[in-house]
């Protein structure tokens, strides 16, 4: 009974959500206080009735009741506790249930905290929030249904992926959904600024915290799927410019350039029309990340779905969306005023260029990414874009960018003085250079332009680091003036230092693993010996072990170094019992910042075993880079004036924000 009553308040939400969609923009047109208030109501309501609605699916899963379609084909009875809840959302229709309640989470949140937003636009924003659950609701009521029964329900479940029984399923899907669905607060501030034909900075200034929480859930997101993929696929890579991952990459893009542009708008009143256009673009991005994972139309361990009418329906919700979206960005644009004028050398220009170049570069990604597909459909020929293209094109394109960054906060707005901010940072640059040679030379060499990939990386924390000190004064005031004025800076300062930070320091990780990474494949017996990264790997031998629902043949390895063992580490095959199918768990030992990665591969006739070893220098740098640039974004968040655009509660009234475009 309680899997119905799950199923009925959906149907609720979605009832819910076409009233919301209709009632405040009515209210909205007509002025209309009540009308309007239904949209904040509404949105807390359809939270708790999809909230209720995931925890009984959740429930379904925890108790194991395969009278629940959803339940059998992805769970178990001995699965672990951890898996049965996280495994509710790692199937397609459960994933599902996961987007739309963050989806309705963030129409919740712009509810409750967005108070002081005129009475109108929050209307609308909920308004279009609305559209988008109905949608969404929609598409999981008619064709991805996670209430069906079975009749009679079998006693045992088929299990869940394999690949998926790891913590990773735990946390990479809610915070890459949480980036994902964040953004479309962001396309919905877009759209009902288009609908009432205004915006200013004080628009901008609503939509950064948005964009902000998004982009940095979404980094945290990405990071966990790589390294997710990187420990549990056995590849030993952190990057293959999967068609899926780049789905997710791209939003990410598309959002860095909409939060430095809604910057530019809130300090300048400059880039309306290219802010509100990035607003837009970003969603569609995630919404076209959605269709390429649930179409059909990819092959890849991330895709979860080949039913060709759930692709349909989904394209058809990207062009409603996303086609609408534009369309009515094409009528209202001409008629929004431009925003104000700033010399090419200044801050403003500083962030142009910064989008300039990541919006190609997001074009290149998606060029990539959808070419393939484009030309199977059209012609039948089959092509693969893999990284060599990527690599080339995307790594060419953001390197200007590594170095222009540490330039645009110390630039001036409006108008800026570039020789004055060369002379501030040509010590940095020196330093980050000599920096980077002696790198290259402890690491024993390698492609000499691996330096200035070093050099850029450690100039971009540098240059972060710098940017502090300046406005601090370190160096022409008394350290404790200065420690004052470094405490008394604005935490959206500190945020943006450490973003930067966080970007050197994943690009650091990225050019050294690339350059001095080795790797063997050798065919190990017991005692046999590998010399990698310093460290001496031998191989003890192959032993039989059982986990609840897998059997498993664990290699074990002694890790020695100068003669004395150090560490040792297990590396196994694993077979699932219920779906019969492999997989790989790698070996995996850190040392510092740098680890030593093995995988056993297939046994041979004569008693050995295939083991490929690899010596990964510095690849924490990665993920501990993306880990660095969200706590930037964690910190510019809690900087009062970035919560939702908030004044204080003590502050007077303000006199209306928004004015009618010319």
């Amino acid at each position: 009974m309680i899997i119905e009553i799950g199923h009925y308040a959906l149907i609720l939400a979605l009832a819910t959500a076409l009233v919301i969609s209709v009632v405040p923009v009515i209210g909205a047109r007509r002025s209309d206080r009540a009308m309007m208030d239904v949209a904040s109501v509404g949105s807390l309501a359809m939270f708790m009735l999809v909230a209720f609605s995931f925890a009984v699916l959740t429930y379904a899963h925890v108790v194991s009741d395969f009278s629940v379609a959803n339940v059998w084909e992805n769970s178990h009875s001995l699965v672990p506790l951890l898996f049965k809840v996280s495994g509710v959302w790692g199937n397609h229709e459960g994933s599902m249930m996961l987007w739309l309640l963050i989806l309705v989470l963030f129409s919740a949140l712009v509810a409750a905290f967005g108070r002081n937003l005129p009475d109108s636009l929050r209307a609308n924003v909920l308004a279009v929030q609305a559209w988008i659950s109905v949608a969404f609701t929609l598409f999981i009521l008619l064709t991805s249904n996670p209430f069906a029964r079975l009749d009679p329900a079998p006693a045992e479940g088929k299990d869940l992926n394999p690949v998926l029984q790891d913590i990773g399923l735990a946390i990479h899907p809610p915070l890459l959904y949480l980036g994902y669905v964040g953004f479309s607060v962001c396309f919905s501030f877009a759209v009902a600024a288009l609908l009432e034909g205004r915006i200013d900075a004080a628009w901008a200034r609503w939509v950064r915290p948005w964009t902000l929480a998004a982009w940095t859930f979404l980094t945290l997101g990405i990071a966990m799927g790589s390294y997710w993929a990187y420990y549990e696929l056995g590849w030993g890579g952190w990057w293959f410019w999967d068609p899926v991952e780049n789905a997710s990459f791209m939003p990410w893009l598309a959002g860095t350039a909409l939060l430095h542009s809604a910057l530019v708008m809130e300090k300048r009143e400059a880039l309306k029309i290219w802010t509100v256009l990035l607003a837009i673009l970003t969603f569609s991005l995630s919404l076209m990340g959605t269709f390429l994972v649930r179409s059909g139309v990819l092959t890849s361990v991330h895709a979860f779905a080949s039913d060709p009418s759930r692709g349909i329906f989904i394209l058809c919700i990207l062009l409603i969306f996303i086609g609408g979206a534009l369309s009515l960005f094409a009528f209202r644009a001409p008629l929004l005023s431009a925003g104000g004028l700033f010399a090419p050398i200044s801050r403003e220009g500083a962030l142009v260029l910064n989008n300039l170049i990541l919006t190609v570069a997001c074009g290149t990604v998606l060029t990539g990414t959808l070419y393939p597909l484009l030309l199977e459909t059209l012609t039948g020929d089959k092509i693969s874009v893999g990284p060599p293209f990527f690599n080339m094109t995307f790594g060419l394109l953001m390197a200007p960018l590594l170095v222009i960054v540490p330039f645009g906060p110390l630039l001036a707005w409006k108008r800026g003085d570039l020789l004055a901010v060369l002379q501030r940072l040509y010590l940095v640059a020196i330093l980050a250079f000599v920096a980077a040679v002696a790198f290259f030379y402890v690491e024993h060499g390698g492609p000499v332009l691996a330096v200035l990939g070093l050099a850029a990386a450690l100039f971009l924390v540098f240059g972060a680091i710098a940017d502090l000190c300046y406005r601090a004064g370190i160096g022409k005031v008394s350290i404790s003036v200065a420690r004052r004025r470094l405490a008394g800076l604005p935490r959206s300062a500190f945020g943006t230092a450490l973003a930067h930070a966080g970007l050197g320091v994943a690009v650091l990780g990225i050019v050294a693993v690339t350059t001095f990474e080795t790797e063997y494949v050798v065919e190990m017996k017991p005692g046999q010996t590998v010399d990698a990264g310093g460290y001496s790997v031998r191989f003890d031998g192959i032993s039989p072990a059982t986990g609840p629902n897998y059997s498993e043949e664990r290699g074990h390895f002694s890790v020695e170094r100068g003669g004395v063992e150090v560490a040792d580490v297990w590396s196994s095959k694993r077979i699932y019992t219920a779906r019969q199918m492999p997989t790989t768990e790698a070996g995996i030992l850190t040392f510092g910042l740098s680890q030593l990665y093995m995988s056993l591969g297939d046994a041979t006739n004569d008693g050995g075993i295939v083991v490929r070893i690899w010596w990964k220098p510095f690849i924490l740098c990665i993920w501990g880079g993306a880990v660095i640039m969200a706590i930037g974004g964690f910190v510019s968040l809690s900087d009062r004036r970035l919560r939702v655009g908030a004044p204080s509660r003590r502050a007077k009234p303000a006199r209306p924000v928004m004015e009618p475009a010319e």
